[in-house]
């Protein structure tokens, strides 16, 4: 965890910013939950480390972290954006899997769109940095539970 604190201050120093107390305490929450945790999950878990942090100071901070794609900001249609670091030896975002009944979200790391962002790129002459993709449905347990047999519904 204490290297990845140092790659995470060191990048902050090369753009500009330093790791201040209450940005520390957010990005340690991040390096320990592999949950994709709301602002305010992050916030909750924040308040026990640095009791003396806002709820505002978490938002910046995310949106911070997210600008300089440190963390994902991600969104599954919800409302709720979740948060999670960005990983090493990520070239491309992995993809996540999402029970409509229960909520749970699952990661899928098989990266199966590199043909098509080559013809894209190639055809639209458009430079893909990443991508995200969601699979919505209804995960083992739920279909278990005879969610199955629900229709499938826009999102």
């Amino acid at each position: 965890m204490e290297s990845k604190l140092n790659d995470i201050r060191k990048q902050l120093q090369e753009d500009g910013y330093k790791l201040t107390p209450q940005r520390e305490a957010t990005v340690k929450i991040l390096l320990e939950n592999k949950d994709h945790l709301s602002a305010e999950d992050i916030y909750m878990l924040v308040k026990d480390k640095a009791p003396d942090i806002g709820l505002a100071t978490v938002y910046r901070t995310l949106e911070l972290l997210s600008e300089l794609r440190i963390v994902h900001k991600l969104n599954f249609g919800d409302g709720l954006a979740r948060y999670e670091l960005t990983k090493d030896d990520e070239e491309h975002h992995h993809h996540h899997l999402v029970c409509l009944d229960c909520g749970k979200l699952e990661e899928f790391e098989d990266d199966l769109l590199g043909d098509i962002e080559e013809k894209i790129e190639k055809t639209k002459k458009f430079n893909i940095i990443d991508h995200r993709l969601s699979f919505f449905g209804y995960c083992s347990e739920c279909n278990e539970k005879g969610q199955a047999s629900k229709k499938k519904t826009n999102i």
